[in-house]
This record gives structure tokens, sequence and C-alpha cells, in this order.
């Protein structure tokens, strides 16, 4: 059982910081952000060295569909399936393959989830206390797509903006909506 805690507690570091990087960098390229060593921007000097090694590869077999990366997609998706196969190994039984596929794409969603909450936190705190900072412009750039339509149908409340707290309220339920789907499962 330690055994389990202990690979499961190491699979999750590994899937957020690797799967999170993917996930975070086809996002970046969606909202064409120039990640390039050369552009001035200092995430893409810590993105690219962490997610190259597994999304390059993969660009040689899977094109983009639009302006979504597809191999850095895949590559957060092959990091939750060596992840849900190791516990399953670990365990002496792999599930089903289509319940394996399945539950690799939720925890995905869930990934995807996790990320935003944090990112609509740091968000919310730099916007008090370091506005203005690149971080907080960068940030603000990658959620402003998502506030933006909240904000449209909101009513305005001055200077007090509770977009992201109804994000994050739609970022729960979705969050209790996909727990009970992979329960179920």
């Amino acid at each position: 059982m330690m055994l389990l805690e202990i690979a499961n507690l190491i699979s999750e570091i590994a899937i957020t910081v690797i799967g999170g990087a993917c996930l975070l960098r086809c996002y970046l390229q969606y909202l064409k952000f120039n990640l390039s060593p050369h552009s001035g921007n200092p995430i893409g000097l810590y993105l690219m060295p962490l997610t190259n090694w597994l999304v390059m590869p993969l660009r040689k077999v899977i094109p983009s569909v639009g302006r979504i990366d597809s191999a850095c997609v895949l590559g957060a998706y092959l990091i939750v399936l060596a992840k849900l196969l190791l516990l399953g190994l670990l365990l002496g039984s792999i599930p089903p393959i289509l319940s394996l596929l399945i539950g690799s794409v939720l925890e995905l969603i869930g990934l995807i989830l996790s990320i935003l909450v944090v990112f609509i936190i740091a968000n919310v705190v730099l916007s008090w206390v370091g506005r203005g900072s690149p971080t907080q412009y960068m940030l603000a750039e990658i959620l402003n797509p998502l506030l933006a339509p909240i904000k449209r149908i909101m009513p305005s409340l001055g200077p007090l903006d509770l977009s992201p707290l109804i994000l994050l309220v739609l970022i729960q339920i979705a969050q209790i909506v996909l727990s009970n789907i992979a329960r179920i499962l």
C-alpha cells in the first residue's frame, strides 16, 4: 500500500509538471504567444526544454489541427495514460482498455481544471499586489478568453470584478461532475 501511495505521489507530480507544461505550451501557442528563446518571454525558456523531449518526436507523427498543437495535447494525454498504467500494474490489475482510455481523458480534463484554478488565484492575488508585472500581464492574457464571456453577461459592479469568482465556481461544478463520471467508470 505504501509503495502505491509513493508511486501515486510521484506520478501526480510528473503529470502536473510535464503534462501541465504540455497543455500550457499548447494553449500559449493557440493564443499566439512567442515562446522562442530569443523572444524575451521568460516562460519559453522553461517551457520549451521541459516539453521538447516529448512534443518534438510526436510532431513527426501527428500534425497540428489549426492553431492547436496536437503533439502537445497528445503528449499530456500519454503522460496521464502512463500514470494510470503504472498504478494498474502496481495494483496488479490493469483496467480494461476502454476504461483506461476514458479515465485518461477524464484525468487530463481534471488537470486542465486544476491548472486553471491555480492561474485564476495567482492572477487575482497579483492584481492586488503585483499589478502591471509581466507575470500578472501574462496570466491576464491567458485568462481573458475565459473571463470575457462572463464579463459580458455580468452587470458592471464598478472596480469590483467578480468574473474570476464565477469562473472558479463553474470550474468547481465541472470538477464535481467529472469526479462523479469517474466514479461511475
